[in-house]
């Protein structure tokens, strides 16, 4: 499972545009937080902190975009959201699986984009040391699963036991279905052109991902645009 980890955060170096912040109006900031949540390849808690404390407006949009990661981080993220003053509004643009759901939680409010995803399962981290620490890092997964649970079943509404069965199972949901199951509240009005893509990253580290999320977004064909950018440059040499 640790290396499993280690894949999520390797295989996606570089794929997500990290970790932003952008003023969006007098009383609202908005920040991004568009890849891996990991320490040394993503976004990590202390940067995430960073930005967070700098941010002074009444109300935050927090817009995810990840395909989560080591879930201390996120525990360390949700602990900066609760402890500043602003009101937040979670906006999965694309998608919050695994760690990235943990944001969200910590949220006032959360919202989906049509075509995003929320993906829920059992904690993962990434452990070093000899059987005493590997035995001190299940226990304290386990705690954390629990806190999550707990998380979860505060947010939806949904019993112990159906939620623990969703994160055993590791269960995505699309939009309709994670707003039917009240991981989220409402769908989010955002236009076509500032959607995130989901499937930008590489989810093989996962066992039950959709169909529309392991399909690599087409890269646009610019030839017949270059073409023709060439040419006007010959007829604006020729003409001078």
């Amino acid at each position: 499972m640790t290396r499993k980890l280690l894949n999520l955060a390797q295989d996606n170096r570089g794929k997500g545009s990290g970790l932003r912040c952008e003023a969006t109006g007098p009383e609202t900031t908005t920040l991004f937080v568009y890849d891996v949540i990991d320490g040394f390849w993503g976004v990590s808690a202390a940067d995430f902190a960073k930005e967070l404390a700098a941010i002074t407006t009444p109300k935050v949009r927090l817009r995810i975009n990840s395909p989560g990661g080591d879930v201390f981080e996120a525990r360390a993220m949700m602990t900066a959201i609760r402890e500043h003053p602003a009101e937040f509004t979670a906006v999965v643009d694309g998608l919050a699986a695994s760690a990235a759901t943990a944001l969200t939680l910590a949220c006032d409010t959360v919202e989906i984009a049509e075509g995003g995803f929320y993906m829920i399962h059992r904690a993962w981290t990434f452990a070093m040391g000899n059987a005493e620490d590997m035995t001190a890092t299940a226990t304290l997964l386990g705690k954390i699963d629990d806190v999550l649970t707990e998380g979860y079943v505060a947010k939806t509404g949904k019993s112990t036991a159906e939620i623990e069965a969703w994160m055993k199972a590791e269960t995505w949901f699309n939009a309709a279905e994670a707003i039917e199951a009240g991981f989220v509240d409402r769908m989010a009005a955002v236009p076509e052109k500032a959607k995130a893509q989901a499937n930008v990253f590489n989810l093989s580290a996962f066992a039950n991902v959709p169909k529309a999320l392991t399909e690599r977004p087409r890269e646009m064909d610019t030839s017949a645009r270059d073409r023709a950018v060439a040419r006007l440059a010959l007829y604006d040499r020729m003409a001078a």
